[in-house]
């Protein structure tokens, strides 16, 4: 069984570090976008960034930065479908169980 993972990516950072901290201390993986993953690291949170996953930089000031298959595969997989867990793992592509996402001011 995989270990259950979150991806989190938040521009309002307040009391994610304790959110992750217990996902972390019940098992759970963290992936994350930059200014998130530097933040929990400097904490000693273990997180795997999501350039890691997609192969590719976050770009336009960070605006992209999770617009991957390698992502939204993850994302949108439903467990419960055998052919859908077949096409991701075909596509190296592992699942996301839970997502924290808040967005940057829009301007």
């Amino acid at each position: 069984m995989l270990m259950p993972r979150a991806l989190i990516s938040v521009s309002d950072k307040r009391g994610i570090l304790s959110f992750a901290q217990e996902l972390v201390r019940r098992g759970w993986q963290i992936v994350s976008t930059g200014g998130t993953a530097a933040l929990l690291r400097s904490e000693g949170i273990a997180v795997t960034s999501v350039d890691q996953i997609t192969g590719f930089p976050e770009i336009l000031d960070g605006q992209v930065k999770t617009l991957h298959p390698a992502v939204h595969g993850g994302l949108l997989a439903r467990p419960d479908l055998p052919e859908h867990m077949r096409q991701i793992g075909e596509h190296g592509i592992t699942p996301f169980d839970l997502v924290a996402v808040n967005l940057y001011p829009f301007r």
